[in-house]
């Protein structure tokens, strides 16, 4: 793999959710259905992603992967922590 150039949008409609794409504003690849559910999208940054860069909530080299090939990676946020505290 490659060093791959995305572009990071904010999903304005689902909290923690980030859609990346090979080409700015080009949402071709996404389902329409998708691009439905998240609502407005705000473009954040554009990436150059290597396999090696270290993601806050994602492995690089699965972006990587998705982007090459679906044309587009889905960044969900954290399931929520359910543990139950020991005090009582």
């Amino acid at each position: 793999m490659s060093q791959q150039r995305c572009f990071v949008y904010k999903s304005l409609g689902k909290a923690d959710t980030y859609l990346y794409v090979v080409r700015a504003d080009d949402f071709a690849a996404v389902p329409a259905a998708l691009l439905e559910t998240l609502g407005r999208l705000e473009h954040v940054m554009a990436l150059d992603l290597s396999p090696q860069r270290k993601l806050a909530r994602a492995d690089a080299a699965d972006v990587i992967e998705a982007l090459a090939g679906r044309g587009y990676y889905l960044q969900l946020p954290p399931p929520p922590d359910h543990s139950i505290s020991a005090e009582s």
